[in-house]
């Protein structure tokens, strides 16, 4: 038996896949770590205590993989609607009573928007309390405002999606608010409505942004986010 284990470790077939033994050395655990298409995204040491579930919670993987989630929902939501204000509330009522599991794909869109949104702020928050947007992760934690931001942005813009008496109103009072900020606040409700009023500008601008450029951001700002976590030496923990 141990000769057959012997032949099948030492084959090539085998250590096409596996390509160390195992790791009783630094040097091989480097290897392991790096010559692996899913441990290399994690750095080669890491702070033990970030390996603990309680401390990081997971909320920063929960975080990505609502977006994911939305990101499938959502290419399958753009199906069946058509961003017009004559179809964009039919499509919606179409979708959640004529579309075999539309109402649960729906409602997979709108609740998943809503816990990133409580996801992000959590996870900031952890990163805060725990003191790991300090040297040297203080860019990374540049990188995640403006991921809350754009997590916000992109709630924000799905709201009028729907065209109902809700996201009419919604829209309405927030980009009046928006209007309100003294330097540019006219200038950015008037790219936002594209017009004096919610109106078709307005939901073929926000459903123009929910879709493609906030969606876009987010993918290259999470890569760099995740990327700049191994750079600095993995989840954020802090060596006290």
């Amino acid at each position: 038996m141990a000769s057959f284990v012997d032949f099948v470790t030492r084959s090539r077939v085998w250590r096409s896949f596996f390509r160390h033994g195992l790791p009783d050395n630094p040097l091989d655990r480097s290897l392991v770590m790096t010559t692996n298409l899913f441990f290399h995204l994690h750095p080669v040491k890491v702070n033990l205590k970030s390996l603990r579930a309680t401390y990081s919670l997971g909320l920063g993987i929960i975080t990505t993989v609502l977006f994911l989630t939305l990101a499938l929902t959502g290419i399958l939501l753009m199906f069946y609607y058509v961003p017009s204000v004559e179809r964009a509330y039919v499509d919606i009522v179409e979708l959640q009573t004529g579309v075999p599991f539309g109402q649960m794909l729906r409602n997979l869109h709108r609740w998943g928007a809503h816990l990133m949104v409580l996801a992000a702020v959590l996870h900031m928050a952890r990163v805060f309390y725990t003191g790991a947007y300090k040297p040297p992760r203080e860019f990374n934690w540049v990188v995640g405002v403006v991921l809350l931001i754009l997590t916000l942005g992109a709630s924000f813009t799905g709201y009028l999606l729907p065209w109902d008496q809700l996201s009419f109103w919604a829209i309405t009072v927030g980009t009046s608010i928006a209007a309100y900020e003294p330097v540019m606040g006219s200038t950015v409700k008037r790219i936002l409505l594209g017009g004096p009023e919610v109106g078709q500008e307005a939901l073929t601008r926000f459903y123009a942004l929910h879709i493609m450029v906030i969606p876009a951001l987010l993918f290259l700002l999470i890569s760099l986010h995740i990327w700049r976590v191994r750079k600095d030496g993995g989840l954020a923990a802090n060596e006290q």
